[in-house]
């Protein structure tokens, strides 16, 4: 009766520690789920103009919209002061106004939706003991990068309210790429949690799968640098560039360094150049994958990770083609970010997932 007694307690309490790591998975689920929501709103947000219709921080008071036609007036009026609406948009009517101004309230109603999304269920699951020791600091990072975010916002935003028409290309960078950290940190916690059948990749794997999600990370920052310069509607053919692989007048600006962030046709260049660098890497780790570990999990994840990434590719084309029509361009942000959270979850999954309380490890 004794012995049966001790199998069953710590028995127990893995199965109570596995439904407890199913509900928060689950959580972090949605909470990535609104992110990427976020993320493709924030994209329409750039595209079409409207991320300077806001000229203040209102992190509280801001949750409210204008409510008649006098506050809609006044907020206008405060549009009315920066650059964009002199140089681009002077002549616009309030109703027009009111078109821009939707799509940046519900970007940063949205931002203010994910923090409470997270911090109310994190109290709930910490306060009622349903968090393992090891995750609570990884949690209260996240929340606090998700605060630090909301300020990176606002300072992009900044950029663009007295000398520009449009928010800093340096900026829009940070912005998203921090966006894209955030992503790939809620995917890892919540891949951590899963239950695996398989073991663990060797380590060569898995550094090979964490430079994946690298590659794919700064791809995205190049590609914001393009967003930000309006480098997409430019040079639209393909495989050439202004008739050349190679084109002409690359480095014309003083210092050299500047053309890689500030020349539309470098920037272009440098990421068209960087989405071969990281397909042909990616298929290296595929087959690399599939020698060390063949009719793996594994190995059948990296090939379907090669295979978004020439979709993704195929996309990226597309979009020069149609010189970045707001849908393909948004199909294009959208797109990658699912290859960064699948990449990112085979980076996990080739590690397994967290080890119990117990130290009963649970393996991928």
């Amino acid at each position: 009766m004794s012995a049966m007694t001790n199998t069953a307690a710590p028995l127990a309490e893995r199965n109570r520690e596995l439904r407890n790591r199913t509900l928060v998975r689950g959580w972090l689920y949605v909470v990535l789920l609104v992110l990427f929501a976020l993320v493709m709103v924030g994209g329409a947000t750039r595209m079409t103009g409207s991320g300077l219709s806001i000229t203040e921080w209102k992190p509280i008071h801001g949750v409210i919209p204008p409510l008649n036609q006098a506050e809609w007036q006044e907020e206008f009026e405060k549009y009315q002061q920066i650059p964009q609406y002199e140089q681009i948009n002077k002549g616009m009517t309030v109703d027009e106004f009111k078109g821009i101004f939707w799509w940046e309230w519900a970007h940063r109603l949205l931002a203010r939706g994910v923090g409470f999304l997270v911090a109310i269920p994190l109290a709930f699951f910490w306060l009622s003991g349903r968090l393992e020791r090891r995750l609570k600091p990884r949690l209260v990072g996240l929340l606090a990068l998700g605060g630090f975010q909301g300020f990176i916002g606002w300072w992009m935003v900044a950029s663009g309210l007295s000398e520009r028409v449009s928010v800093s290309q340096y900026r829009l960078a940070i912005h998203l790429t921090f966006a894209c950290i955030i992503v790939m940190a809620v995917t890892y916690i919540a891949r951590g949690l899963a239950t695996y059948s398989q073991t663990p990749a060797d380590r060569r794997v898995q550094r090979f799968s964490g430079i994946m999600v690298l590659l794919v990370m700064f791809q995205i920052y190049l590609g914001a640098l393009v967003a930000g310069l309006h480098a997409g509607l430019s040079y639209n053919t393909w495989p050439l560039m202004d008739g050349a692989i190679v084109p002409g007048d690359l480095l014309v600006i003083e210092p050299i360094w500047r053309n890689f962030f500030e020349s539309p046709k470098t920037v272009q260049f440098v990421h068209r150049m960087f989405a071969y660098t990281v397909l042909v890497v990616a298929l290296w780790h595929a087959f690399s994958t599939m020698r060390a570990a063949p009719g793996s999990t594994h190995a059948r994840r990296a090939w379907l990770l090669a295979l978004l990434i020439v979709g993704q590719g195929a996309i990226g084309v597309g979009t020069l083609l149609m010189q970045a029509h707001m849908h393909w361009a948004l199909l294009h942000q959208g797109f990658a970010l699912v290859v960064l959270i699948f990449a990112t979850a085979h980076w996990r999954g080739t590690k397994g997932a967290y080890a119990l309380e117990n130290d009963v490890e649970v393996r991928s």
